[in-house]
């Protein structure tokens, strides 16, 4: 862990700085509007930066923290090897550093990390996209369809560590059709590396999808499925299956956003993973609290999560597979949006 001790009462009001990674997603404004509550009503100041997806922004925001005096950072990173430098000059100055949903890797100093189960998350995308393919029933068993079934592959982020774990988790649900010969990827792309969305653009998403309409799918072939593991991903493969004339293939998706909470009531995005940020927001600031007034913060894995370096102690919440048949209890009812923002989709 990060050098430095506090007694309790020690840092009372202190300054946290909250780093961010981008605006473009309502995920991360949600987050950050989240932590920044939950840590005021406990008392703290607190410094809230976005990095609009650039990391050198990222790098200077955390500097500019430190030097403000920040006791402790809570930081989603844009790349997780590439804060090095700025967490070894906060370890130097005492301060806390909490990685928030995606793992700092590479270096010593992070004390804790408070996150989903993305492996789970994956699982949960592969299970989905099988179900409403009416390959699996409603509690998971196989129903007997022999396809074969038309799909296709999107990865996240290659620099989010969260996009391995979301990509291992859909495959170990998804490969053994394709091995059976019940599913079909007919662009071959079947690799990581072939079907990763650099910072999880919406448009680069909607550009990949053009390109494999037009080489593999030009001819009338079906496309039945689209394996997306981030709702902006999502909405980017449905522009273009809309252009090209395509009846809505089953898409995945995750985050629960508000414009594809609307396409899920309106039965055109199939599914998406509901990760309650409020829950995340409060214990990342209940790890801060303890942190700095010389407590050790609760977690529920030690194990799993080395980023090259240590493993680092986590706290896991679990998610939600969120179709048109729950999204208003589990959205709407829980208070998390509005029953107008998710008709709207805004």
């Amino acid at each position: 862990m990060a050098s430095g001790s506090a007694a309790p009462g020690d840092n009372k009001g202190a300054l946290v700085g909250v780093a961010m990674p981008t605006k473009t997603s309502e995920r991360w404004i949600d987050d950050g509007n989240n932590i920044q509550a939950k840590l005021e009503a406990l008392g703290y100041k607190v410094d809230l930066q976005y990095a609009n997806d650039k990391v050198p922004d990222q790098q200077q925001q955390l500097e500019s923290m430190i030097n403000k005096g920040a006791k402790a950072l809570i930081i989603a990173s844009i790349d997780g090897t590439a804060l090095t430098q700025q967490l070894a000059s906060a370890a130097q100055s005492g301060v806390k550093i909490i990685a928030y949903d995606r793992l700092i890797n590479g270096t010593p100093n992070v004390d804790y990390y408070v996150t989903f189960d993305n492996q789970k998350v994956g699982v949960q995308q592969g299970t989905s996209l099988l179900v409403g393919l009416g390959l699996l029933d409603a509690d998971g068993k196989e129903t007997g369809k022999t396809g074969p079934l038309n799909i296709e592959y999107f990865g996240g982020s290659p620099d989010d560590n969260n996009a391995q774990y979301f990509w291992q988790g859909a495959m170990s649900v998804i490969k053994p059709f394709v091995d059976k010969g019940v599913l079909k990827v007919v662009s071959g792309q079947t690799e990581f590396s072939q079907c990763a969305i650099q910072q999880w653009k919406q448009e680069t998403a909607q550009a990949r999808m053009e390109t494999i309409l037009n080489g593999f799918y030009a001819q009338g072939t079906k496309l039945d499925g689209v394996l997306s593991p981030y709702d902006g991903l999502s909405r980017g493969v449905l522009n273009a299956t809309k252009a090209a004339g395509i009846p809505n293939p089953i898409v995945t998706g995750q985050d629960a956003e508000k414009p594809s909470d609307k396409l899920i009531l309106d039965g055109v995005q199939y599914s998406t993973i509901f990760k309650d940020t409020r829950k995340l927001g409060d214990t990342a600031a209940q790890m801060v609290d303890a942190v700095l007034n010389g407590r050790t913060p609760e977690t529920n894995d030690t194990t799993t999560y080395n980023n090259k370096v240590k493993v680092v102690p986590a706290y896991l919440h679990q998610s939600v597979i969120i179709t048109k048949d729950n999204l208003v209890k589990e959205i709407v009812d829980s208070g998390y949006y509005t029953k107008e923002e998710v008709e709207k989709g805004q």
